[in-house]
């Protein structure tokens, strides 16, 4: 009987689970004596240590008193959904870590509900017991009542609750006892976790991820559910069109610590990396090569959303980047599809545009903050939500199931803000001290939805949402009602003119900072477009005035984020991205191109 316990790591975004489980690394002594690491181990990249979020789940395995612990991180933020489910699929049991003093977030109960679906026995970790105001006694009812309302076994209701700190690294079975270290909880896993069935029979083996290396391509990754792989056997690929494929297995890893390891054959209950294998999707089977029986297929969430990738042609291009060639873009972007399942790429009918498919505005933006972190500069528009037509030729679109957490006291805001983009309202509950609202609501409609939400609410709103179906149109959706102020000369702007001209409305850009013209440099307080100048200086005499030179108070510049830029943009603007800047600005820079343009879309 081998001894194999497979976990996946359930939390809510910043809850400690990426800590703990560098804390379990370094329990385990998987590190020689000489090598030096920093925290966050897991988080490689620094989009996701500076977020704090798990974007990419990985897999890592530690080895207990002769038990191998496969760990699972998964990521916590609903538009890598897609991630969760398959994750899930390679675990046996789940760690849910749960903060101290906040307790069981939505996004939590999204992950766990699957969890419970597929019977996987859960282990409760109250974390960060250390912190002031803490309550782990009530996190610990209220996790119980989270799991009872999601249908839990008797089994799974039996579940062990560790309190402890990842930071300080401890963990005990009473959080009043603090303990030096965590193997109480290695402890627990290995007592309460089942251990890796192993079923006899031909092989099967589903490809629930994938990695990408430049010497032996797309390696697919999964859990072997039955019988043993060798390798250099032969083996039938099943894909999703029912279509079967001979393919012959090259090698065999397992993960050992923080790597993989070469292995003649692996078992059932293992997770193991195949690599010689070509053409497989996510959800694809590997099976026996005479009779092939394929496992049910996992669901990958379609594109709900598009946006155009160009390269920077804007006044400033090639100043602070290293690749702004449409060569550097286009290869770019089709390297990101090796990994990146629910990304699309489509070439337009001009050599340097792209459409690039996503699932979310979050999904889209990770894309781009990376590639500008990697030294790209490029132009991208607005995000466009995908619409298909029924056969009667009806226009359909894509209708996402939103949760939103809010305070009772500013519950009828949000259903304001809600329903006003056509969202519908499905289910209102009261939940703690806190109002649980569903809706139905088209993708276009959470464009810019977020930002209103968190100013309506003072930021305490906690909002998921998901994609449900493709549904009849909803008519149309109120955008922004502002105008843009534009610059009409290129240079720095002065303090002087954008005093003079803060009545006009709110500027995104301090006096000294450089502009071009056609660059949106504020919001209009008005509907329309307004062109300005504001690199006008002072007009200056010699007579020197008495006290009525005011000094400029000028209001400090707004900023934005890469995905607050991205929604705020209108149709006919771009967001200029390099390694340094964020600007907008408009597609047409010229006012009498811009001004023929309109013409010609009315």
């Amino acid at each position: 009987m081998q001894n194999i316990r497979n976990i996946a790591i359930i939390a809510h975004v910043d809850h400690g689970k990426t800590t703990l489980v560098d804390k379990i690394i370094h329990a385990s002594k998987i590190f020689d004596e000489h090598q030096q690491f920093d925290d966050l181990i897991l988080d490689n990249n620094d989009l996701e240590r500076e977020r704090g979020i798990t974007i990419v789940s990985k897999n890592v395995s530690v080895r207990y008193k002769d038990v191998k612990i496969n760990i699972i991180d998964t990521p916590g933020h609903a538009d890598f959904g897609g991630e969760v489910e398959r994750v899930l699929k390679m675990a046996d049991g789940v760690l849910l870590l749960v903060d101290a003093f906040e307790g069981a977030m939505p996004q939590t109960r999204f992950v766990l509900g699957k969890a419970i679906d597929l019977g996987l026995k859960p282990i409760v970790v109250v974390n960060k017991v250390d912190k002031e105001n803490c309550r782990p006694d009530e996190v610990h009812e209220q996790v119980f009542d989270l799991m009872f309302n999601l249908g839990a076994s008797e089994d799974q209701l039996d579940f062990v609750t560790l309190y402890g700190s990842s930071k300080q690294g401890w963990m005990s079975t009473d959080w009043k006892v603090q303990t030096d270290n965590i193997i109480p909880l290695l402890d627990a896993v290995v007592a309460s976790i089942p251990a890796a069935p192993v079923l006899d029979g031909s092989p099967q083996m589903q490809v629930t991820s994938l990695d990408y290396s430049s010497f032996v391509g797309r390696i697919a990754i999964g859990r072997v559910h039955r019988g043993t792989l060798k390798e250099g056997g032969n083996m039938s690929l099943m894909k999703a069109d029912g279509s079967v494929k001979k393919v012959k297995i090259k090698e065999l890893q397992i993960f050992e610590g923080l790597g993989r390891v070469k292995v003649p054959e692996v078992s059932s209950g293992e997770i193991c990396a195949v690599t010689g294998i070509e053409g497989f999707d996510i959800g694809d089977t590997i099976a026996d090569p005479d009779n092939p029986e394929a496992l049910p297929r996992i669901s990958i969430d379609e594109p709900t959303m598009n946006m155009l990738f160009t390269i920077n042609n804007s006044p400033f291009f090639g100043k602070e980047g290293k690749f702004v060639t449409s060569r550097h873009l286009r290869d770019r972007l089709y390297k990101e599809t090796e990994k990146n399942l629910a990304l699309r790429v489509k070439d337009t009918d001009k050599e340097d545009s792209f459409l690039v498919y996503g699932r979310g505005i979050l999904h889209l933006s990770v894309l781009i903050e990376t590639m500008r972190r990697e030294g790209y500069e490029l132009q991208v528009g607005q995000p466009q939500v995908l619409f298909q037509e029924d056969e009667s030729g009806h226009r359909l679109e894509p209708i996402e199931h939103l949760v939103v957490d809010v305070p009772e006291e500013t519950a009828g805001k949000v259903i304001e803000l809600v329903t006003m983009r056509k969202g519908e309202l499905t289910i209102m509950e009261p939940k703690g001290d806190l109002q649980h609202l569903e809706f139905n609501i088209p993708s276009r409609g959470l464009i810019g939805l977020r930002n209103n939400v968190l100013t309506a609410t003072a930021g305490e709103a906690i909002m998921n949402h998901r994609f449900v179906k493709y549904e009849a149109h909803k008519g149309n959706i109120p955008g922004r009602i502002s105008g843009s102020l534009i610059s009409l000369e290129t240079g720095p702007g002065t303090a002087y003119t954008i005093d003079k001209m803060q009545d006009r409305g709110e500027f995104f850009v301090d006096p000294g900072e450089e502009v071009y013209a056609g660059q949106v440099i504020g919001e209009h307080t008005r509907p329309n477009d307004l062109t300005i100048n504001i690199q006008k200086g002072k007009k200056l005499t010699n007579m020197r005035a008495s006290g009525s030179d005011e000094n400029a108070k000028i209001v400090p510049k707004r900023q934005f984020s890469l995905e607050e830029a991205m929604e705020y943009i209108q149709k006919d603007e771009y967001l200029e991205v390099t390694p340094k800047s964020v600007r907008m600005r408009k597609i047409y820079l010229d006012e009498n191109e811009r001004l023929r343009y309109a013409k010609q879309a009315d």
